[in-house]
């Protein structure tokens, strides 16, 4: 048997909750398009809907005003002073201690003269320092013993080369050299106390030339302001060509 049966067609009502989990999984996932799509955009929403919320603390309390103190009132400046001078004080002389050498004892004495001892000037004649005279001392009113003109060599040579040895190296080492030999000449003329002045490579041939010019050379010697013959220095130099 059958029957027609009817089903009655009631509409299911929709739970708050589930409606608020649906609103809130289509707001996540708009926020995350968002953040993917425009992240500047987001972060400034995000800025502005926390500083919403945001409590503003309380500014920090001003800090006290600090201590009136009173200053001491130094005064004002008082007149200067008057310069100070100092009192002269007058300077005394050092003090200078003069030592004095003790009296010395008389010598004891024999004699009956009022003098002894060597004095200065005598009485006598004596070996004075200067005379009267016009002697040939150096002291005197004449020139005595000293040479105006200077001795002149008159005659002999010392031309010949045979009178000097070959030195070492030939005679070419000794060319362009010279020695100069001083002498002293009498009053006879001649030559003596030959002395090396100024030396040159060849010492032995310095000493020959010292020996010819003693043995082989004639002067006319120095004279002095009388004319009389006086013995003088002469100066001989030789060369070798």
């Amino acid at each position: 048997m059958a029957t027609n049966g009817t089903y009655g067609a009631h509409p299911r009502r929709l739970s708050w909750p589930l409606v608020a989990g649906i609103v809130l999984l289509h707001l996540a996932a708009l926020y995350g398009l968002a953040r993917a799509l425009a992240p500047d955009f987001t972060a400034i929403v995000e800025r502005e809907v926390v500083s919403a919320f945001s409590i503003a603390a309380p500014p920090p309390p001003a800090p006290p005003p600090p201590e009136n103190r009173s200053e001491p009132d130094e005064g004002a400046q008082g007149d200067p002073g008057r310069a100070a001078v100092a009192q002269p004080v007058p300077s005394q002389p050092p003090k200078v201690r003069v030592k004095r050498d003790p009296p010395l004892p008389r010598a004891a004495s024999t004699g009956t003269a009022s003098l002894s001892g060597a004095a200065a000037a005598g009485e006598g004649t004596g070996a004075a320092g200067s005379g009267f005279g016009t002697g040939s001392g150096n002291a005197g009113n004449g020139r005595g013993g000293i040479a105006v003109s200077k001795p002149v060599h008159i005659s002999g040579s010392i031309d010949n080369a045979r009178d000097f040895p070959v030195p070492p190296g030939g005679r070419a080492a000794r060319r362009g050299t010279q020695v100069i030999v001083r002498v002293v000449v009498g009053t006879d003329g001649r030559a003596r106390d030959c002395s090396v002045y100024r030396a040159s490579p060849d010492a032995e041939a310095d000493r020959i030339t010292c020996r010819l010019v003693e043995s082989r050379l004639g002067f006319r010697p120095a004279t002095d302001a009388s004319g009389n013959p006086v013995a003088a220095p002469f100066f001989w130099r030789q060369q070798w060509f």
